[in-house]
């Protein structure tokens, strides 16, 4: 049976914004307890009443789990003191709180909400600052209605943020008017989460706001498709199939919106297309800027450049260029855009060194980067020169309602002059749009990818559309050099690419393939080849070897393989600590994977010396602790030192084995590639391709030859809705 414990906050040890659980002191008359559950908006020196049971956790004993509460306001004048002085309202704190409360008494609360100008009567505080602390305090109040609203749908309390700053003090209001204004992508709640609250108010099933919301979501939804537009007759089925409104209503909801500016219209080659209107600005933009560019030619002396650069690297190298690589450095020098493609073994990295070679020469200032952290470090490893994040070079950020932001735009471009770009395939619209913004006029764009890797996972085909504009100068480089013949793995990935079953009989060091039937068999072998056999037969150190899979489900998945491989590489002992959190286990010792972008978590270098913000998607490092006492574990990311208190644990995943999607943009001197049954669209050429393509030096592929063969001939790809290659053909 539920108890009820009533108490003052007076500590909270954890509040998670995301989601609103939080863990708190209360002080009860029967001493501090412990409270822990969905708590959002909670504040020191409230009192609360918590409904729920006691619970024993393993680490802390017992702790009261919080199913439900409430808040009352601090009635008597040292309950009122005691808020005040937490400073929980901004500009007050024990000595104020302790003044105002002399001053007005039990009237203090209302006062401060009501009429803060008489704040001002109390010698230290001015009229702007009592107005500022009305102010907070009414957002406080406000905040935290809207806060407690929301949450009895499940709804975050983030959420909540980001409408409050838009709404105010109206914010129930606006939301009981219409709910489905959670459902813009500004505010990010689901459709479904919406409906719910709307029905309840007694909302029509086909009133205007329910078919417009579910118009938007299905585009926002899409998105995540890898679709820039969706076609107006698949677009209206979707709804229809939705919310099951007939087609006559849901066409006037669609022109509505396109008459408020929420969504654009456009005929897309032979089909009419509905954007969001901020993707439709962002594929706008980019086919008008890389047309810009396209028509800026430069001034210069082919011949006496690639000279120079030639006699300047034949001093410290053997490198001789191919006729094609001289003329891709002919036409960066010509150019304000390039696009350098090519598969693995074709010399896409000795043609980017000679094309900075020439950019030195001509005393232009460049910049390389690529979408991942690894991906920038391996090009940075290739060319000797520094290499960032897109990310980190445009000085990714958020807002104060969490929306994404970066620091470098029209308003404040960078400095280079030139920026080369890498694994330019996994780029999405949103993502190229915010770096040619931060491109200063008449700068330059080298794109540099391989086409026949996966595309992005975020809207657009941007590179693929690029090269089949035919507009954008592109080089593509095919001819496989000598230094790389020999290799297994190079002539393996090119056959894949042509549709051809590799020849495994043909003997080679780098590739290896072992046929195993059952997903069992192929999960042990796995697990010994990463554990026993490459690090003793081949000298292979586990730290440099990568488990593969196309598919996170069944016995050779990645979820399955991580725990057999934790087991084998780093088993329980009682020198190390470890945390289940979810469906995962964080053991130190472990290897793991930053799984979101996060703009504001603090990472310290590894000697303590300088600190920043920002780990993102694919990162990957190794738990150095998990410490209980703290409620935190921290990751060694090579370099930098991340502290994640045990909330923050949802945006890691263990990392012995990861998926072929999970990878792009990374090289691993060793991978083991499952090859194993999985969903049909995990199935194809281009994901064996990209698999294949991530290893540098050893290649080991276990499990099932027919499925390869099924892969190998399946070069079905995922239909995409985009109009940037129309775009750029019809200007």
């Amino acid at each position: 049976m539920d108890e009820k414990i009533e108490g003052i906050v007076s500590s909270i040890v954890f509040s998670n914004v995301e989601n609103g659980y939080t863990v708190i002191r209360l002080d009860t008359t029967e001493g501090l307890v412990t409270a822990a559950g969905s708590t959002p908006g909670i504040s020191l020196g409230e009192k609360i009443v918590v409904t729920g049971s006691w619970t024993t956790h393993h680490q802390y004993g017992e702790q009261f789990k919080v199913e439900s509460y409430e808040v009352f306001s601090p009635s008597g004048e040292e309950e009122i003191f005691r808020f005040l002085s937490t400073g929980s309202v901004k500009g007050i704190g024990p000595a104020k709180a302790r003044d105002i409360v002399d001053k007005f008494g039990t009237n203090a609360l209302n006062i401060i909400e009501n009429d803060p100008d008489l704040l001002s009567t109390i010698k230290g505080i001015s009229l702007r600052s009592a107005r500022s602390i009305g102010d907070s305090y009414r957002r406080r109040a406000g905040l935290r209605r809207l806060v407690l609203f929301l949450s009895q749908y499940n709804i975050k309390p983030l959420i909540a943020t980001r409408v409050y700053k838009d709404y105010g003090d109206d914010s129930v209001d606006a939301v009981c008017d219409n709910p489905y204004l959670l459902v813009s992508e500004n505010y990010g709640a689901d459709f479904f989460e919406a409906d719910t609250i709307a029905l309840d108010l007694g909302f029509e099933s086909n009133s205007p706001p329910r078919i417009s919301a579910a118009l938007i979501y299905e585009l926002v939804h899409n998105l995540g498709n890898g679709h820039t537009f969706i076609p107006k007759n698949k677009l209206t089925e979707a709804v229809n199939t939705l919310i099951g409104i007939n087609h006559d209503e849901i066409v006037v909801a669609l022109d509505t919106l396109c008459e408020y500016g929420d969504i654009v219209v456009e005929q897309v080659a032979n089909v009419v297309g509905c954007y969001l209107k901020h993707i439709y600005e962002a594929e706008e933009y980019l086919a008008k800027r890389i047309l810009e560019m396209v028509n800026i030619r430069q001034e210069i002396s082919q011949v006496k450049i690639i000279d120079k650069i030639q006699k300047n690297i034949e001093k410290t190298s053997s490198i001789l260029y191919s006729t094609t690589q001289k003329e891709a450095i002919c036409l960066a020098a010509e150019n304000n855009i390039l696009v350098l493609t090519g598969g693995p073994g074709t010399g896409k990295t000795t043609t980017v060194r000679g094309i900075l070679e020439m950019f030195d020469v001509q005393g232009l200032k460049t910049v390389l980067c690529a979408p991942t952290g690894r991906a920038a470090k391996r090009l940075s490893e290739l060319t000797g020169r520094e290499a960032l994040t897109i990310h980190r070079l445009l000085g990714a950020g958020h807002d104060d309602s969490g929306i994404p932001i970066f620091e470098r735009d029209e308003l404040n471009q960078l400095e280079a002059d030139v920026i080369i770009v890498d694994e330019c395939s996994m780029i999405d619209i949103l993502l190229m749009y915010a770096l040619l913004k931060a491109l200063k006029p008449g700068g330059r764009l080298i794109m540099v990818g391989d086409t026949d890797q996966l595309p992005p996972v975020g809207p657009g085909n941007m590179f693929s559309d690029v090269i089949r504009s035919e507009v954008v100068p592109t080089i593509a480089l095919t001819e496989i050099f000598r230094q790389s013949e020999d290799s297994g793995i190079i002539k393996c990935a090119h056959e894949i690419n042509n549709g051809n079953m590799p020849d495994f009989t043909e003997k080679f060091s780098d590739l290896f393939f072992m046929r195993r039937n059952s997903e069992e068999h192929i999960a042990q072998t796995i697990a010994e080849l990463y554990s026993e056999r490459l690090p003793n037969n081949m000298g292979v150190d586990p730290s440099l070897i990568q488990v593969l899979s196309s598919t996170r489900k069944r016995g050779a998945g990645t979820v399955n393989l991580n725990m057999l491989l934790r087991e084998k590489l780093n088993p329980q002992n009682m020198q190390k600590n470890e945390k289940q959190f979810g469906d995962y286990l964080f053991r130190t010792g472990d290897k793991v994977m930053q799984i979101k972008n996060n703009y504001d978590i603090i990472w310290q270098s590894s000697d303590k010396k300088t600190a920043g913000t920002g780990m993102f998607n694919g990162d990957v490092g190794i738990v150095l602790e998990v410490d209980h006492n703290r409620e935190a574990i921290i990751v060694d990311f090579e370099d930098k030192l991340v502290t994640y208190t045990f909330d923050q644990l949802h945006e890691l995943e263990p990392a012995f084995a990861m998926t072929v999607h999970k990878s792009q943009g990374s090289e691993y001197h060793a991978v083991i590639l499952a090859m194993t049954p999985a969903a049909p669209q995990l199935l194809t050429r281009s994901v064996l391709y990209t698999a294949v393509t991530r290893a540098k030096s050893l290649l080991v592929i276990v499990g099932n030859a027919e499925v390869m063969q099924h892969m190998v001939a399946n070069d079905k790809r995922q239909k995409r809705y985009s109009g940037l290659r129309v775009r750029l053909v019809k200007s």
